[in-house]
């Protein structure tokens, strides 16, 4: 897709906004990052909590880049619409495929 993952980082399936905050200061140690692209199934944790962690992780770190999230499971539809309305610079996506091509379309050449 033309772009290169710096960090593959898997937080778990019960993960709380707290992990996912320790996980976007990791990732951003790297200051060669300039997208994060996070891919979620939320199989039993439903899709509009994990949104709500993902907002208030962002909300917390302060992140200034974008981030593309692809959720998929239960109240999905939820999920997505708490993303777009966040006011954050947070792009939803339907599919991995669809994710990938934003992020990468986001990267600065």
């Amino acid at each position: 897709y033309g772009g290169e993952p710096a960090n593959f980082l898997d937080v778990g399936g019960g993960a709380t906004s707290e992990t996912v905050a320790k996980a976007f200061k990791i990732i951003l140690d790297d200051k060669n990052v300039q997208v994060v692209l996070v891919n979620i199934f939320g199989g039993i944790m439903r899709c509009d909590i994990i949104a709500e962690g993902i907002i208030a992780a962002v909300k917390e770190v302060g992140i200034q880049i974008p981030i593309v999230v692809r959720l998929e499971g239960t109240n999905v539809d939820l999920g997505k619409k708490l993303l777009q309305t966040s006011g954050l610079n947070i792009k939803a996506a339907n599919t991995l495929t669809e994710a990938a091509t934003i992020a990468t379309s986001l990267i600065k050449k």
